[in-house]
């Protein structure tokens, strides 16, 4: 058995915008239908937050509800996980943790799209396993709906927003809940298959006056809005979450066995069926909750793990798997044993 101190689970707490946006209410807008989206995704609807909300508002709520779940009033840091800040400069994760009333600790965001959550789980992780923290917060959180072209349908009747967090705690590589081993990688090749082009340093779109240039193209145009590349990315997003699931699974000693529950980033249906598939996991042992809150990026798995935990089919001492894919590109995957954790 692995010993020695690792990263242990021992709070989870979710939130979702409160506004529902059906594919029949998209249908009203765009040249969609409900058979459409599902066949191609199997979602059903998403949560969108309203104009006045930002991601440090989900991410608050979400991070609150972990401290409560895990009984905590106090961490020694925070990582966010997001790809839409509430501003470019500064991080958001400072904002959230002065909010979260958790005084002047370590606060920063990690950027990894999608696959935001298994890498902020892995930096604070490496914070626990250096004795530099006790405690950390893990938050995942994106408002997808602030970056999406509103008249794409490819785009727009995917993503949703909200907010997943988990609190860690320093304990024994041994028990439940404590983090096994991480498998992350990144290939920048394929780094305009999923892209905001515009924005950045590479192409601020900046006028003679210094200010943003509008028009066709612009950052006040299509360019400013997310974009991605779905066959390539269908393509890429199985053969790197088959692989690195496999290499934890085998580190981890489970690769005969499988998993008890496949917890894959909520991207497509047919993604999440392919990984399975290819890992020999059967498909009713894949968390499933895309049907109802879509592609929520960097909150999707904790999004997934509490309905999961909610709906009775990940129980404490299950053997689960987490694996992701996202823009970059990057991916990533970890074990865990469930703990007896009670999300709120």
């Amino acid at each position: 058995m692995t010993t020695g101190r690792a990263a242990v689970v021992s709070g989870l707490g979710t939130w979702l915008p409160p506004r529902v946006e059906t594919n029949e209410d998209l249908s009203r807008t765009l040249d969609t239908t409900d058979e459409w989206i599902r066949s191609r995704t199997g979602i059903g609807q998403r949560h969108i937050a309203d104009a006045s909300m930002a991601t440090s508002d989900l991410a608050v709520e979400a991070g609150g509800r972990a401290l409560k779940s895990a009984g905590v009033e106090s961490v020694d840091a925070l990582v966010l996980a997001t790809t839409t800040p509430d501003r470019l400069c500064p991080a958001t994760a400072p904002l959230v943790a002065s909010r979260l009333g958790l005084g002047t600790i370590s606060a920063f965001d990690v950027v990894a799209v999608c696959t935001g959550f298994v890498y902020a789980l892995a930096t604070a992780a490496g914070l626990i396993a250096t004795s530099t923290a006790d405690r950390v917060l893990v938050v995942g959180a994106d408002t997808f709906s602030t970056i999406i072209d509103p008249g794409d349908r490819s785009t727009r009747a995917i993503f949703g927003d909200g907010a997943g967090a988990v609190v860690l705690r320093a304990g024994e590589a041994g028990e439940d809940g404590a983090l096994g081993p991480f498998d992350l990688g990144s290939d920048g090749t394929g780094s305009d298959l999923i892209m905001i082009p515009s924005g950045g340093s590479r192409d601020p779109r900046r006028g003679a006056e210094g200010g943003v240039a509008a028009g066709d193209g612009g950052a006040d145009g299509a360019d400013r809005y997310f974009r991605m590349y779905g066959k390539a990315v269908f393509r890429n997003a199985v053969e790197h979450m088959v692989a690195s699931a496999e290499s934890v699974l085998e580190r981890s000693g489970w690769a005969d066995a499988g998993p008890d529950l496949l917890v894959a980033h909520q991207a497509n249906l047919r993604i999440m069926h392919a990984v399975a598939d290819r890992l020999g996991v059967p498909r009713d042992r894949c968390a499933v909750n895309l049907d109802r809150v879509g592609n929520t990026a960097a909150a999707s798995i904790p999004l997934a793990l509490a309905d999961a935990s909610a709906d009775g089919s990940l129980r404490p001492g299950d053997r689960i798997v987490m694996t992701a894919f996202g823009g970059g590109l990057a991916w990533g995957s970890c074990t865990m044993r469930w703990p007896a954790v009670v999300p709120v």
